[in-house]
């Protein structure tokens, strides 16, 4: 079986990921054409991601529990592939920088100023969506769910909303634990244990390329 999503599908499920998409598209004409083609790459997937953020944080933060009802049963079956296409796009992004960043030695200053810039905003940018796009995927399987509800707040007589997602999301990825939330059936200790690995290894890829970086400004 062959996975398609009709762009149409893509737009009517996920309208801000469709939009944050096309304009991470247009801007690559617009970037300077002098730039290396995975600099100017790197640029668009940066228009992308924090469009994607803006986007997102704007509705999470207007979102109410019905709003959140409606979103999360506008998102298909689907999902989990999206998750992890954008999952390896977060990934190749690192690539990206780490071949950015293999080749800083002789150029001018305000090439490397770009370079380092790009960088930084790659790094904080995919690390806040990989948390923004798992929320997302958490409150589209909670308010989805038939019987028992796959996650446990404490809280238990209220309503999640988004605040309550996203701090399950991000407690995942800052410390890959899942604190005093807990996960009640199999498909969510999967999605966890995705989550769990993609953000080890993104942290641990973090924490290299800040120590690249540090070395590389003192030593220039």
């Amino acid at each position: 079986m062959t996975f398609r999503l009709p762009l149409p599908a893509l737009i009517h499920s996920r309208p801000h990921l469709s939009l944050a998409i096309v304009l991470g598209t247009a801007a690559y004409p617009l970037l300077p054409a002098h730039w290396p083609w995975i600099t100017r790459l790197l640029g668009c997937w940066d228009v992308l991601v924090w469009t994607y953020l803006a986007m997102m944080g704007w509705m999470m933060i207007k979102a109410d529990h019905s709003d959140i009802r409606r979103i999360a049963s506008r998102q298909d079956e689907k999902g989990p592939v999206i998750l992890a296409v954008l999952s390896l796009a977060v990934l190749v992004s690192l690539a990206a920088i780490v071949s950015q960043l293999a080749t800083t030695k002789g150029l001018p200053d305000e090439t490397l100023t770009l370079r380092y810039t790009l960088s930084v905003l790659t790094l904080i940018g995919s690390w806040f969506m990989v948390g923004v796009m798992f929320c997302s995927h958490y409150a589209h399987l909670y308010y989805t769910a038939g019987g028992e509800k796959p996650l446990g707040f404490p809280d238990s007589g209220l309503t999640p909303n988004y605040w309550d997602f996203l701090y399950f999301s991000f407690t995942i990825s800052v410390a890959v634990q899942t604190s005093d939330v807990s996960v009640r059936n199999r498909l969510l200790r999967q999605v966890v244990l995705a989550q769990s690995v993609l953000c080890f290894f993104y942290n641990l890829a973090i924490l290299g390329l800040s120590i690249n970086i540090a070395a590389s400004l003192l030593n220039g």
